[in-house]
């Protein structure tokens, strides 16, 4: 390994800054397309956690350095490991992953640009909310080395209907910002250069609102998503009263029957 293969490795894989109760991550091995190799699953999964419990952070916004957003797990890595217990433990420690942006107290927003593929259309497909450059590209394809993008399915098929989902998991083959948005991949695509203002503008509209509502909100989402009607609205309905006991809430009711903004502090709380 030379100089700067030594240096590069001992630089963060991920990037973190703060501003205004975002927390903007950033996929960084730009020169690698900001593969998922199991040290970056272990770098983001360690910061998402760090995050969980920290309420200052309303939102997080996740990226990818270079350019391109992430182009899936690092197949060198997995070809030089050739052993079913080590596949087992990598696809295991992604999908922890995954799992983790959905029991994240706060909405994570995927901030896209270039391509998105295979484990990196996953995350995409994983976050709760997404907006990408009008000329990013998304697919699932692994079928074109042989291998079926499994555990990318379980969230495409949970944001894609059924037959474009599975046509693009056995073709491989890309598909544009503008139809990920039709497919509901994406929330919305915007040129490039307005990216970011994009992103700011969806973060503040969530920060605006309580804390609280937000995160329990966002856990009845998924808890529901999985649930047959009448057992997810048993679960809807107790959240939302132990939604409505909060004070938060009760101000919000207030201010609304009283024709006024609600008196919530910076946090969403009052």
């Amino acid at each position: 390994m030379n100089d700067l293969s030594a240096a590069a490795d001992l630089e963060p894989l991920v990037l973190q800054r703060r501003a205004g109760g975002v927390a903007f991550l950033t996929l960084d091995r730009a020169a690698r397309y900001n593969l998922l190799s199991e040290q970056m699953l272990a770098a983001l999964q360690g910061m998402l956690d760090e995050i969980a419990a920290d309420a200052s952070v309303r939102v997080v916004v996740l990226g990818g350095a270079g350019k391109a957003f992430c182009a899936g797990l690092d197949l060198k890595q997995m070809k030089a490991n050739p052993s079913l217990e080590y596949y087992r433990r990598l696809f295991e420690d992604c999908s922890r992953l995954m799992l983790r942006i959905q029991t994240l107290p706060q909405p994570v927003i995927a901030r896209v640009h270039g391509i998105a593929t295979a484990a990196g259309c996953q995350l995409v497909a994983a976050c709760d909310l997404a907006i990408a450059a009008d000329d990013a590209r998304f697919a699932v394809s692994g079928v074109n080395v042989g291998l079926f993008c499994a555990t990318p399915s379980v969230a495409l098929t949970r944001n894609v209907g059924r037959k474009a989902a599975f046509e693009m998991l056995v073709t491989g083959e890309f598909i544009d910002a503008a139809t990920a948005v039709q497919r509901g991949l994406i929330n919305r695509c915007v040129p490039a250069d307005g990216l970011d203002r994009a992103i700011a503008r969806l973060a503040a509209a969530i920060i605006a609102k309580p804390r609280v509502a937000v995160a329990t909100g966002k856990a009845l989402f998924y808890r529901q998503l999985e649930l047959g009607v009448a057992a997810a609205y048993q679960v809807a309905g107790e959240a939302m009263a132990c939604n409505m006991i909060d004070d938060s809430a009760q101000e919000g009711v207030a201010a609304f029957i009283e024709k006024r903004a609600p008196n919530w502090a910076a946090d969403g709380s009052i």
